[in-house]
């Protein structure tokens, strides 16, 4: 009997194992995410439970293979495309939104970028034909721009947002022994809309100098200076756009004297997560800054927030009224869940060609996308969405709003709810119940922004069943 019993147990584990391995050896070359996905659900102590989890990683997947077509809101890391490497750092600047989907042609003026340095790296000066706003996602370093006869250095670290105006000459370096310097930048093309390059003055073959595309003749007299002595400037570097550098050069570096910034406004870096947040408990921290209250965005109708999102908690559903959502995951891992609004096409097609007025049921579907550090998630405006946090890890997501003046957010569930200010009669007319019925659901969550994701709250209600059945004396 204990055999058969033993038995019982090992053999739907067997299945599961089985199953997930296959899954590992079919995903080991195209997902990692999965195959890290699979792993994880080895850790569930119920079996069900662990079914469910590997069931869910084939299905993110699948969703994710079929992606472009059916999910244009997900950047994933092949996204984007690699604009400079050395063995030093990094520049990726994500592919322009419009390509994806012309749901995205709103915010197709602007284009995301990560840069990365490793420690002791000086990173080359260049100007951008675009305005720039800067988030330092993890590490310490300087950045000094460039005016006529100003230099203006500046000290930045993790939370920090920095602005560079488009033409202004910028270069930085990661001061640190041991730590990776991580910034995202905010894009915002002025010549071409949705093309951005970027512009190397003082280099010489790798990166390429701009000045070695005039004549020789031409240089000569604007430096007063024969071509030979010009060439072993111009054509001297090679070492690429991040350079490994020394102790001593980086003491030179910053302690080098800084002038006062040119322009009325103020450029010293703004420092989001030492602000007090909108919204804090042990399930998650939101901080935010608009124009109102950092200079730096004042006139770019743009607004920046971090969420950090404890592991197995969610952000509830919510959505803003009039700004569209850059979301950049900055750590871990989970999902984001968004609701579309989606009217059938034939009958769209047939209204417009007859000019017929007559009814259109709105349908939703669910957009739905597995996230990890570098993905990037438009929620456009109006549209509900939530973020999940997986175990064992924080999701930090950071988020560049776009047309953010005058925008509002809304949250769909929790305490503050936006539906609890519907008066009782309209809550039985819009929803077909009681109002008794419905105030039910709308307060059941006593916690606001941030609660329990659907795997903890699984976990909750298992513990409270346990607890009933301790206490019935079962």
């Amino acid at each position: 009997m204990a055999t058969r019993r033993v038995e019982a147990l090992l053999f739907p584990l067997l299945l599961l194992l089985l199953s997930s391995s296959c899954l590992l050896a079919s995903s080991s070359k195209s997902d990692p995410e999965k195959k890290r996905c699979v792993m994880e659900c080895s850790a569930t102590p119920e079996q069900q439970q662990r079914k469910l989890c590997v069931h869910r990683c084939l299905d993110h997947s699948s969703e994710q293979e079929s992606g472009r077509e059916h999910n244009p809101y997900y950047f994933g890391r092949r996204s984007y495309q690699q604009w400079s490497r050395t063995e030093h750092g990094r520049l990726e600047v994500l592919e322009r939104f419009a390509r994806r989907s012309d749901h995205l042609l709103g915010v197709d003026n602007y284009r995301l970028a990560v840069l990365e340095a490793e420690p002791q790296t000086f990173i080359m000066p260049c100007h951008w034909d675009a305005e720039q706003v800067v988030y330092v996602m993890q590490g310490r370093g300087t950045i000094t721009l460039l005016h006529e006869e100003r230099r203006v250095s500046h000290h930045i670290k993790r939370g920090d947002i920095m602005r560079v105006p488009a033409g202004m000459i910028v270069y930085a370096i990661n001061k640190a022994s041991n730590e990776r310097l991580r910034v995202a930048m905010l894009l915002h093309p002025i010549s071409t809309p949705g093309h951005i390059e970027e512009y190397h003055a003082a280099a010489g073959r790798n990166p390429q100098t701009f000045y070695t595309s005039f004549s020789n003749e031409v240089l000569e007299a604007a430096f007063n200076t024969p071509w030979t002595k010009l060439e072993r400037v111009f054509r001297r570097q090679r070492k690429g756009e991040f350079i490994k550098i020394t102790e001593d050069q980086i003491r030179a570096l910053s302690e080098s004297k800084t002038e006062s910034w040119p322009f009325g406004l103020s450029n010293e870096p703004y420092n989001l997560l030492e602000n007090s947040p909108s919204h804090s408990n042990e399930h998650g921290q939101l901080h935010e800054v608009t124009g109102n209250e950092c200079e730096l965005l004042q006139d770019l109708n743009v607004d920046v927030s971090i969420a950090n999102i404890s592991e197995r908690s969610m952000m509830a559903p919510n959505y803003d009224t009039r700004s569209t959502k850059l979301a950049m995951v900055v750590e871990g891992r989970g999902y984001i869940e968004m609701a579309c609004p989606h009217r059938s096409a034939e009958r769209r097609r047939s209204q417009e060609e007859t000019g017929s007025q007559g009814e259109q049921r709105v349908r939703y579907r669910t957009v739905r996308s597995r996230v990890s550090r570098g993905s990037v998630f438009v929620i456009p405006a109006g549209h509900p969405a939530a973020a999940v946090a997986a175990a064992n890890e924080n999701l930090q997501v950071l988020c560049f709003g776009i047309r953010s003046e005058n925008n509002r957010r809304y949250y769909l569930a929790g305490r503050n709810n936006v539906l609890n200010r519907l008066d009782r009669a309209a809550k039985a007319m819009a929803f077909g119940v009681p109002a008794e019925k419905v105030e039910e659901v709308l307060n059941a969550q006593p916690e606001s922004v941030f609660m329990p994701g659907p795997e903890r709250r699984r976990e909750e209600e298992e513990k409270g069943r346990q607890l009933v059945f301790k206490f019935a004396g079962f």
